[in-house]
């Protein structure tokens, strides 16, 4: 048997040492013969020799460039090597003299990946399915690709062909279960993650993704104990250790939260969500500039991490620092899928963000978000009909007869309906940026809104004035991802109701338990189930003396129609009120009620007892 053979049938057995003996024995005696220059080369490649393999198979490919082999081998070395465009370069060489060489194709898109090339990626991954149609494991990885370029939905498909291709593939159901977070659809995520756990119980991977999972549908302690178990599989997992941070955040335990993000970060300290992680515990402790320095340290690390653009932009808005904030709050609309209650309008007509000149041009405003931002930022109409516009103003249904009202407005639509001829559009949240407002700049003239005409007579309701009359709203919509810190039960604000006052119950649809608290209650007006519209609502609040709410759109209604009220926040705030400050430079009609670090609802309750006492003393 030619030596080659020999030095061949021990590499393919294991025995490398044998296997190298005998290849220096045939090139001893045959110098230039290429297989033996390239099985030499392989063997010290797997003995970590990479430069030397690397001048062996060279020298090979000199003696015979026509074996695609030697090509793909010598990529794979210079790819260990770190030298990514030779090695680039020798896959194409082996593709051009092999085009169906699967491997090479798969060489090729790990390559492009680690390059974040997932674009080019993804086009090697289509070939090699192409030539190899039964390959599970490149379906898993177009899919990776496509959930990298932010393509959740098209990424399924792949996923599931590899799952039906072999249903013990416990790839594709972590693809699966990663896709469909991304899409939110956490229940379907949860089937396939729990199917990848019990195909491979110990797979960290399956264990970190159904944590995140689990914390979306708010079983927190669930997700700690899944956590805890890849921890103990993989102690050194900074993934694991990261996302035991968001679940300890929720939970409210943020030095422990933090301390799991410094732990990822001391593991992997390239890691971006780490630093994401560690940013929001951060902002969880209002320590805000600091948790500035760790969001930026995730966007150097991954520039295009979209909720993390997001989480600094609120971070900097909370601030104060609204030139970076209105910036970054840009990113939210690359955030949909990922709890972003947002409203994407595509338009012919382009984007204004306040570049253009708009005299004598039809600006169309359209609201992206809740009915509380609306109210807040339709005011910049009034900035855009000064800049010479001729405004339409797009509107939920709730709020057309409201918004009616507003100066600098030519016409008003409703979501749904067909919209006139337009020049531009923006939308709502956009236009702080668009007039690039700063604390000293905003347009805080109120009122901007009034009482549209055609309302209930309240006089009428409440009859003779005996009492100052205060309006109570404790609880907003309870699918609102910060509802459970915003809102309160109405047991918490029973002690308000021994100060002399004419209580007055503006909370609509309250909760069975609140409901019930409410029933018994005999000395609290219920004006909630005749409240039939934000107009309604409007013109309650011109026949009361002070309305006391949490955060929610009756805020926001109180202070655009410059009523006096009262808003009770939890200790970390939503960016709108700012920090360490007792009112609004958006509502100069607003007074404000912050949780201390005790973050507990009664010490709030007991200050604004205080104060609405003295008030009426007064």
């Amino acid at each position: 048997m030619p030596l080659y053979d020999v030095a061949l049938k021990s590499f393919g057995s294991g025995l490398l040492n044998e296997a190298e003996q005998h290849c220096l024995q045939a090139l001893s005696t045959t110098p230039a013969h290429a297989d033996s220059l390239h099985l030499l080369g392989v063997i010290y490649a797997a003995t970590n020799r990479l430069d030397s393999g690397v001048e062996l198979i060279g020298q090979a490919i000199r003696n015979d460039p026509t074996n695609p082999d030697y090509f793909s081998n010598l990529g794979t070395l210079l790819q260990r090597q770190g030298r990514f465009d030779e090695a680039f370069k020798s896959y194409h060489l082996a593709l051009e003299l092999n085009p169906d060489f699967v491997i090479v194709w798969i060489k090729l898109r790990d390559l492009l990946t680690k390059q974040d090339r997932f674009d080019e990626a993804l086009v090697t991954y289509g070939r090699a399915a192409a030539l190899d149609a039964q390959n599970a494991g490149v379906f898993c990885n177009i899919g990776g690709c496509l959930c990298k370029l932010k393509k959740a939905e098209e990424a399924i498909p792949w996923f599931r062909k590899a799952a039906e291709l072999h249903t013990g593939n416990v790839k594709a159901h972590i693809g699966l279960g990663v896709a469909l977070i991304d899409l939110d659809r956490f229940d379907e995520a949860l089937a396939h993650l729990e199917r990848a756990r019990e195909i491979e119980p110990d797979s960290t991977e399956a264990l970190s993704n159904l944590g995140v999972v689990l914390i979306n549908l708010e079983r927190f302690d669930e997700a700690l104990s899944v956590l805890d178990r890849a921890l103990t599989i993989s102690p050194n997992s900074a993934i694991a250790f990261s996302k035991r941070s968001l679940v300890l955040l929720r939970l409210g335990r943020l030095s422990e939260a933090l301390a799991a993000s410094d732990r990822a970060i001391a593991l992997n300290p390239e890691y971006a969500e780490a630093h994401h992680s560690r940013a929001r515990c951060l902002d969880a402790m209002l320590a805000v500039e600091e948790a500035s320095s760790s969001f930026r340290n995730a966007l150097d690390l991954d520039p295009h991490n979209e909720v993390a653009h997001w989480h600094f932009a609120l971070n900097r808005l909370r601030a104060g620092d609204f030139k970076p904030g209105w910036i970054e709050s840009e990113w939210r609309w690359k955030c949909k899928g990922r709890g972003m209650a947002l409203r994407h309008r595509t338009f012919a007509q382009p984007l204004w963000l306040g570049r253009e000149p708009i005299e004598g041009k039809t600006l169309l405003l359209h609201n992206d978000q809740g009915l509380g931002d609306a109210m807040q930022f339709c005011r910049y109409a009034q900035l855009a009909a000064a800049s010479g516009a001729r405004v339409i103003l797009e509107v939920d249904p709730p709020l057309r007869d409201l918004c009616g009202t507003l100066e600098g407005v030519s016409e008003i639509i409703v979501q749904g309906e067909t919209l006139p001829a337009f020049d531009y559009h923006c939308p709502l949240f956009s236009l702080p940026l668009a007039f690039d407002t700063r604390l000293d700049t905003i347009p805080s003239t109120v009122p901007y809104l009034s009482t549209p005409g055609n309302v209930r007579d309240w006089q009428a309701w409440f009859g003779p004035v005996k009492r100052p009359r205060v309006g109570l709203v404790w609880a907003g919509n309870p699918k609102h991802g910060n509802d459970h810190n915003r809102s309160i039960a109405l047991e918490t604000l029973l002690p308000l109701l021994d100060v002399e006052a004419q209580f007055v119950s503006v909370q609509k649809d309250p909760r069975p338990g609140d409901a019930a608290v409410l029933r018994t209650r005999g000395n609290v007006l219920d004006a909630g189930p005749e409240l039939k519209s934000f107009s309604d609502s409007a013109a309650l609040l011109s026949h009361i003396d002070l309305l006391i709410t949490v955060d929610t759109s009756m805020a926001h209604l109180a202070g655009a129609l410059g009523r006096p009220a009262w808003v009770l926040l939890p200790r970390v705030p939503d960016w709108r009120w700012l920090l360490d400050r007792n009112d609004s430079p958006w509502y100069p009609s607003l007074r404000l009620f912050r949780q201390t670090d005790a973050a507990t609802w009664p010490p709030v309750v007991q200050l604004v007892k205080q104060t609405l006492q003295t008030m009426i003393a007064g």
